[in-house]
């Protein structure tokens, strides 16, 4: 991925060299995803329907953990959570799907009415196989769909459902500061809500079964 270098190389230069040392890394890094957070709600908050809720989802073309190439049509047919994030994240991704996880084995028959579907906003490391790894956890939701894709592709898949994500300046071990909701679709494949982790397994569980059964 090409990285903006800025008209000033030298400044730059020295800039990244005082963020790799003592805490400005760290701050920063907390700082970009508490705007990443921030930015995801407030996104959501934008551009109504008629029927009142926001713009949010459209097509794309990205591959499954299987390296099967799929489209917006797998949402068909089944309530969908969309989340986006990345397989080295350390917090905020493992999290939502433990937390998905313990909501959907609350849902009792309803439960087999909901996927996950998980979109990597690291593609450069989230190949396939990694996917697959990751998403079959202990812990994790029955019925994910794991995808990833060339940069451009996820690049729209993220702007069609308006997610924020950009990778930090730190070769290799990079992190990827993102947009934390879960984007609730209803079987026809449309926004319905904005879900979170945070409301924690219980409240997720009473959103989601409230949503399926139009209440």
């Amino acid at each position: 991925m090409k990285r903006y270098s800025g008209p000033d190389s030298t400044s730059k230069s020295l800039s990244d060299r005082r963020l790799k040392s003592g805490p400005g890394l760290a701050i920063l890094l907390a700082v970009a995803a508490a705007v990443a957070l921030l930015l995801g709600w407030l996104t959501l908050a934008q551009k109504p329907t008629s029927g009142g809720t926001a713009d949010i989802g459209g097509p794309f073309q990205l591959v499954d953990q299987d390296g099967r190439p799929v489209d917006q049509t797998i949402l068909k047919g089944r309530w969908s959570a969309v989340f986006f994030g990345y397989v080295s994240c350390p917090d905020i991704c493992p999290a939502t799907m433990q937390t998905l996880a313990t909501a959907q084995n609350r849902l009792g028959a309803d439960a087999a009415r909901l996927q996950v579907v998980f979109i990597s906003v690291d593609p450069a490391r989230d190949t396939p196989a990694q996917l697959k790894a990751w998403s079959s956890q202990a812990g994790f939701p029955r019925s994910v769909r794991a995808l990833t894709g060339t940069l451009p592709q996820v690049t729209a898949a993220a702007k069609a459902y308006r997610v924020y994500f950009a990778k930090d300046n730190r070769p290799g071990d990079y992190q990827v500061a993102h947009s934390a909701a879960i984007y609730l679709m209803n079987p026809e494949g449309r926004f319905v809500a904005p879900l979170s982790y945070e409301q924690g397994p219980d409240k997720l569980a009473h959103d989601l079964s409230a949503a399926m059964r139009g209440s």
